[in-house]
């Protein structure tokens, strides 16, 4: 049986949500990708009840209005989305960000890869991942 992982993408800039909405495509047959350009936009998608929870929320960091620390902080504080996997993806590999990101209990930081082919191969891992942490009794495809 196979189930459908679905993902909350957040990210404030256009070219990098179609960047990463190219890298997802190879996992449309077993994953849903919902993107959002920034931190409100996020908050509104997860508190509506007329959509179902993602299994993981992937935020971007540096975002203007709401920067992704603020999300999460948002998550962590409010009780029907305190619960969600929320994944930090960001081109910052400073080290403050990061222990920010995990004060904040991000489940995971990851520095997203510079050039495109390692940026795919960075999604397919993730992807691989998160579907084992969520279906682990479900057989996964390669």
């Amino acid at each position: 049986m196979q189930r459908t992982l679905r993902v909350l993408l957040v990210d404030d800039s256009p070219q990098d949500l179609e960047l990463a909405t190219i890298a997802f495509e190879e996992h449309e047959s077993n994953t849903e990708v919902t993107t959002c350009s920034g931190g409100h936009d996020a908050l509104a998608h997860l508190r509506d009840p007329q959509k179902s929870l993602p299994h993981v929320v992937v935020l971007d960091l540096n975002m203007p209005m709401m920067s992704g620390l603020e999300v999460l902080e948002a998550i962590r504080t409010d009780p029907l989305l305190q619960p969600l996997t929320v994944v930090i993806l960001s081109t910052s590999n400073d080290p403050g960000d990061i222990q920010a990101a995990y004060r904040l209990f991000a489940s995971s930081y990851m520095i997203k890869q510079q050039n495109f082919p390692d940026f795919v191969e960075q999604v397919d891992q993730f992807i691989q991942y998160w579907r084992r942490c969520q279906f682990p009794t479900v057989q996964q495809n390669p």
